[in-house]
């Protein structure tokens, strides 16, 4: 499918009461409203394709750009390209996930991270913490720099409740997902959870509430979760 076939498709797919809801979760025109499920059958014909997804993702509408998280070949996305999108991304739906997810499967993910996280744009720091929590959730732990993620959750809990409003919030799903998959570091994120204790963020007109660390810990513990790493980032 070339962009302008993958865009009417899209168009014809979108309804005004889903595209109400995304307005109220911070997307921003355009915008068609496509629900996550209905996009499944064309990522599945399309499967992955670098060029389609870069074009896509340039219109700036928020559906082609969810959908071009969904087709991104991650191996072949240079850090121009992770600029890029994380620089135009319609909401934070699109730079906290979609951005996030290409870029923890991609080879450029720690460095971007950490880069990502040093931005004084609200926007491009939560997608860097976002990036990290999705990164530890899909590569082994004999992979990972224990040391120096150890050394995030202490930052996390030094500036998270004086940090950004989307800031906060990916400061938060990363302490969740360290303790959630890492192994080594599920203790120290269970004492950085509690440490942090609630986290106040503003999820505008929505019924969403931020979690709480050390529940969801918990809960993926008892789950048997730490150790089972996910297959990709991406949903």
């Amino acid at each position: 499918m070339t962009k302008d076939e993958v865009m009417k498709t899209l168009a014809t797919l979108g309804s005004e009461q889903t595209k109400k809801t995304f307005i109220r979760h911070g997307a921003k025109e355009p915008v068609f409203g496509v629900k996550v499920g209905d996009m499944k059958p064309i990522q599945k014909k399309i499967k992955k394709n670098y060029s389609l997804a870069v074009d896509l993702f340039a219109t700036g509408n928020a559906d082609a750009q969810y959908f071009a998280g969904l087709i991104a070949d991650e191996s072949k996305k240079t850090k121009k390209d992770f600029a890029a999108w994380v620089k135009n991304a319609n909401y934070s739906m699109i730079s906290e996930y979609t951005v996030a997810w290409i870029a923890a499967e991609s080879k450029h993910a720690w460095e971007l991270a950490l880069e990502w996280i040093e931005s004084p744009t609200e926007k491009i720091t939560a997608s860097g913490w976002a990036t990290f929590a999705n990164f530890v959730a899909i590569q082994p732990d004999d992979l990972l720099d224990i040391k120096k993620l150890e050394e995030l959750l202490k930052t996390v809990t030094k500036k998270i409740h004086t940090s950004a409003n989307r800031v906060k919030h990916t400061m938060n799903q990363f302490v969740i997902a360290t303790g959630s998959y890492v192994v080594p570091l599920g203790n120290k994120a269970k004492e950085a959870a509690k440490e942090i204790g609630l986290v106040t963020v503003n999820m505008g007109d929505t019924a969403c509430k931020e979690p709480d660390a050390i529940t969801y810990i918990n809960k993926a513990i008892s789950m048997g979760k730490p150790g089972n790493k996910k297959k990709e980032a991406r949903c």
